[in-house]
């Protein structure tokens, strides 16, 4: 189910991309269509003589020629790569694309192409000054040019340094022999796909060289392109400050969104509305300024922190996106423009009339008939109210037994125990601790599913136990409402194994069964449902189609499913 897009009034004026929007859109296609037809003109050798014969006419030598051939292929190349960043507004991108456009147009001089790829290269360098004060977005602080031109060294120095080698421990029979400056002149000429002094006298040895010159020099500079454009991606943490500000915030108006103390995660950025009414925070995650939930505060205060958010995103490059929104925190996105998709449901029990009693919970009341009959015990405490000792105790048994190296979760997922107004459940057979849950606030009267781990050894029915236990404490003690887990895709499950449910609801149901076997999405559905819950909808909101693949690997990577490997972030990190 979609959200219908709402833009009116004034607020049309601030949506997140609004000014200048065809510009840069047309500038983009220009800057592909451009390095496109660079390289396919360097590729394909037909129409490179249609008209002009300016190479001819300059008398440009041979080894020009191929010099502005490997030029304008690495160019057509980077524009490709430039489109990205000009697409998201990027001031460096913009003047690197000046630089490469007049580059490759005088490159085209060489080629003898006057003409088709000339002239868009041309128009492509006419359309970026005309449109210079639309690209407004800064760089990556954090990297910056120095680096860029350290990585560029390095492989070229690398390719350089391969080449000498080769040709210094050439024999005879491979090319005549050469000086030391003639070995450094042909070392550095390789980098251009120009000809040195070298007489080669077997074909392939010749290639190689040339290719290992190319390949290090190419890839140095696509290399270098990428640390320039790439977005900013800092490390997060909330101070104190803005921490005591959040909670304030959730203090007024926490019993809105089940999902709203977990804004207090400390791996986020927060940024508030002018008022102080409201607060937006994010986590920066490949490019995409990745939000949870709602926005906390006032929700009549949530535009002035939204347009806060989208402003910082639009400054940096930054794709904007959330994940979990409300029905109401969708509605709310959706007149800044920005797309709305249901992505899945939220169980949500109602304590005042959740029993165990009746045929729809015999499961439930088996499994945990089940396992109290094992000797187990359930205890439900606030974590105020732990021993001395037994939170640290919690937290190293809750780790042991995650079964993944990285923490999951991030809109439901706090990343931390022990929080003031926490409620742990603990399940202990013979004096040990087999079982856990935490539960962060709700407001002054829910709690919400943060935390659910058991020994791998525990007996089956442990979850069930501890969660009904819960259940029945929270009705006892005030406690009106407890969110459980998120069901990913849960309507599209449901339709596809209905009676007289069509071709496309069967297909879909089947890919996610599929799915299910590495990523927890049928068996959380399932798990969830025995409390028969209401069913919350949840929403992701993304800027477009186009930047949905980078909204869902951000939102992969922040929820511990996938994304960049681990060595990759590291490596881009370095």
């Amino acid at each position: 189910m979609r959200v219908a897009r709402v833009v009116t009034g004034t607020r049309a004026q601030h949506t997140w991309q609004a000014a200048g929007v065809t510009s840069v859109v047309a500038i983009t296609w220009v800057t592909r269509l451009a390095g496109l037809l660079a390289i396919v003109s360097t590729v394909v050798p037909m129409g490179r003589d249609v008209r002009g014969h300016v190479a001819k006419w300059l008398e440009l030598p041979s080894e020009a020629t191929t010099a502005a051939a490997a030029v304008a292929l690495v160019t057509g190349v980077l524009l490709i790569m430039l489109a990205a960043g000009l697409r998201r507004r990027k001031r460096r991108a913009w003047q690197l694309a000046v630089a490469f456009a007049a580059l490759l147009a005088l490159s085209h001089l060489g080629l003898r192409h006057v003409f088709g790829a000339g002239v868009v290269s041309v128009v492509l360098l006419a359309g970026l000054l005309g449109t210079r004060r639309y690209f407004i977005a800064r760089p990556d602080p954090t990297v910056g040019r120095w680096r860029a031109l350290r990585v560029l060294l390095q492989l070229v120095l690398a390719g350089f340094v391969l080449n000498f080698a080769l040709l210094s421990v050439a024999p005879a029979r491979m090319l005549d022999p050469l000086s030391f400056a003639d070995r450094i002149s042909q070392s550095a000429l390789a980098l251009t796909g120009v000809s040195g002094p070298a007489v080669f006298h077997e074909m392939w040895f010749e290639d190689l060289s040339a290719s290992i010159g190319l390949v290090f020099s190419i890839t140095g500079v696509l290399v270098a392109a990428y640390f320039l454009l790439r977005s900013a991606e800092p490390a997060p943490e909330l101070s104190d400050d803005e921490l005591a500000r959040l909670h304030e915030l959730l203090k007024q108006h926490g019993d809105r969104d089940s999902l709203g103390y977990f804004a207090l995660r400390r791996d986020k950025f927060a940024v508030f509305s002018k008022t102080g009414k409201a607060a937006v925070t994010f986590r920066v995650i490949a490019g995409v300024a990745l939000t949870s939930a709602d926005p906390l505060g006032d929700h009549e205060a949530w535009p002035g922190a939204i347009e806060e958010y989208l402003d910082i995103c639009q400054r940096n490059a930054w794709v904007p996106a959330a994940m979990g929104a409300s029905e109401l925190g969708a509605t709310v996105w959706a007149r800044f423009g920005l797309e709305v998709l249901e992505i899945g449901d939220e169980a949500v029990v109602d304590t005042e009339t959740f029993t165990l009693e009746g045929r729809v919970m015999r499961g439930v009341r088996q499994a945990s008939s089940r396992t109290k009959r094992a000797g187990y015990k359930v205890l439900v405490r606030r974590a105020e109210d732990l021993r001395p000792g037994e939170l640290s105790e919690l937290v190293h048994l809750a780790a042991a037994w995650r079964g993944t190296e990285t923490e999951r979760g991030f809109s439901m997922a706090l990343g931390r125990m022990g929080d003031p107004g926490s409620v742990i459940v603990t399940a202990e057979q013979g004096g040990s601790v087999r079982g856990v849950l935490q539960f962060v606030p709700w407001g002054d009267r829910g709690l919400s599913l943060d935390v659910m781990r058991r020994d791998r050894t525990a007996d089956n029915g442990v979850n069930e136990l501890m969660i009904s236990e819960l259940l029945l404490f929270s009705r006892e003690n005030g406690i009106d409402h407890v969110s459980l887990n998120f069901a990913a895709f849960r309507a599209l499950m449901e339709q596809g194994q209905r009676i007289g449910a069509g071709p496309v609801a069967r297909l879909s149901a089947k890919v996610l069964h599929f799915f299910s076997r590495w990523i927890q999405i049928e068996s959380l559905y399932r798990f969830n449902a025995k409390f028969q819950p209401r069913w919350v909808p949840r929403y992701l909101v993304y800027p477009g189609v186009g930047s949905l693949p980078r909204v869902g690997i951000a939102t992969f990577e922040a929820e511990g499913l996938g994304g960049r490997s681990p060595w990759l972030r590291r490596l881009l990190q370095r």
